[in-house]
């Protein structure tokens, strides 16, 4: 599902929004380290990436460059997640699914964070 989501929305985001060249400069940098632009209802107008089930929102700053619009997350079901405490421990959850919240999938969207704000910080500087 995510598969035809990343070839539908590359050729979207391409054709349907403008990036300066600060921004086309990121865009490079992320997709050379393996992000890739995904589409997800209802943010289709927006620039989302992902690698792995990790997945973060993307908007244009002032200066140019781009910034996380919200908090990255998990894609659960082909959406974007929420996280929920429950008595049972943490999950990601979209509608009626959920996925457990372990260390491993935990550390693996703290490290999709912390590479994707650094080469975020590196375009914006």
């Amino acid at each position: 599902m995510i598969a035809n989501r990343e070839v539908d929305s590359a050729a979207c985001i391409i054709s349907s929004m403008e990036f300066t060249p600060a921004q086309a400069d990121v865009l490079k940098r992320l997709f050379a380290a393996g992000f890739r632009p995904i589409a997800i209802p209802p943010y289709e107008s927006v620039l989302c990436v992902h690698r792995g089930e990790c997945a973060a929102l993307l908007t244009p700053v002032e200066n140019g460059g781009l910034r996380l619009m919200a908090p990255v997350t998990l894609i659960v079901d082909g959406n974007l997640s929420v996280r929920l405490k429950k008595p049972g421990g943490d999950v990601f959850v979209w509608k009626k699914s959920e996925v457990a919240a372990t260390e491993e999938r935990l550390r693996q969207l703290e490290a999709f964070r912390e590479e994707l704000e650094g080469m975020l910080e590196v375009g914006n500087a």
